[in-house]
């Protein structure tokens, strides 16, 4: 068999290609922008901390963001990483505070949990034909129930920095006398880069790509599509599960019901960064700096007066931005 028998437009486009490439640059520009006004606006802004409170916000909501860009890129969505993540913190830390299991084990069950809830949206979008919304509203419930009953109502603490067991915060944020180094920053540039090739470089991201742009076509080529959509939400719910490691490192306490809203900041960012609505297009790259435009946007406001009301309105009047640009983008390609 020849082997570009199973290639699809979607799988091998320089356009798309260079078309993110020009978007980065922008969106890039952007968080540029926002730094440098805020900077000359506000003078406590420069300071450190509050560098290390963007970076703080930015973890979690990035993972969750980067995983949830693989089932957005299929024309899907997932709403079920923002109450996930709390849920699987929840379970974890239930399991080392209350049950006296090693820090280790209660971190790789949060991965773990992702991963089953993950594997269940894939099952029921991808198998059962569920509309990825309605299969992703009913594992949301599901999964703030399950977290509500873990916790019984209460909030659940991680160990802290110092005691047996903190030592899990120093992965994100590694203190050296006074200094506080933000070491998660790394591990995200390294994810990123590590899911980029994945999503550029391996068939299981050129597939996600190719139902994205044309699910009937890809079908037709012979690509499983159903194996596609459950590789993808799986990776979703992968990265819910590291996001609530995150969540757990940098909070004190993890309270039930915290995650809703979650997951519109992850979706929002990874749309600002340039994933398409109707899916086919996105990438990694671009969902980083669309989440730190959510993130600098959060951290800066109040630095200029602005109340939590204003920030939410600010963030959602950029994000109907990013949605018109998208709109207008698939217009302009449909007259082709």
């Amino acid at each position: 068999m020849p082997k570009n028998t199973h290639k699809s437009p979607g799988l091998s486009n320089r356009s798309i290609i260079q078309r993110l490439g020009g978007q980065n640059v922008v969106v890039f520009l952007i968080v540029v922008a926002l730094l440098v006004f805020f900077s000359i606006t506000s003078p406590n802004f420069r300071k450190y901390s509050t560098i290390l409170s963007i970076l703080d916000y930015s973890y979690y909501i990035t993972l969750i963001a980067i995983g949830v860009t693989f089932p957005l890129i299929t024309g899907g969505v997932d709403l079920s990483i923002g109450t996930g993540l709390i849920c699987y913190s929840l379970v974890g830390g239930y399991l080392v505070v209350y049950q006296g299991w090693p820090v280790w084990a209660g971190m790789i069950v949060c991965v773990l949990s992702g991963a089953i809830i993950g594997l269940l949206n894939g099952i029921l979008v991808g198998i059962m034909d569920l509309p990825p919304f309605l299969a992703t509203l009913c594992t949301m419930m599901m999964t703030r129930g399950l977290g509500s009953i873990f916790s019984r109502g209460l909030g659940i603490p991680w160990p802290t920095a110092g005691t047996e067991g903190g030592w899990f915060r120093t992965i994100f944020k590694l203190n050296i006398e006074d200094l506080k180094l933000p070491l998660g920053f790394l591990w995200i540039l390294l994810l990123v880069a590590l899911m980029s090739y994945i999503l550029n470089h391996t068939k299981t991201g050129r597939y996600v790509l190719a139902v994205g742009c044309n699910r009937e076509a890809t079908k037709l080529s012979g690509i499983n599509i159903k194996t596609v959509y459950i590789k993808a939400y799986l990776i979703s719910g992968i990265f819910a599960g590291l996001a609530s490691i995150a969540y757990s490192a940098i909070f004190a306490s993890v309270y039930p019901g915290t995650g809703a809203g979650f997951e519109l900041e992850g979706i929002g960012g990874a749309i600002i960064g340039g994933v398409s609505m109707t899916g086919g297009v996105g990438s990694i790259t671009g969902t980083l700096l669309g989440v730190f435009i959510i993130c600098i946007l959060k951290t800066g406001l109040p630095f200029i007066g602005l109340q939590a009301n204003w920030q939410q309105i600010i963030t959602g009047i950029v994000l109907i931005t990013a949605v018109l640009i998208d709109l207008n983008r698939n217009k302009k390609k449909l007259k082709r």
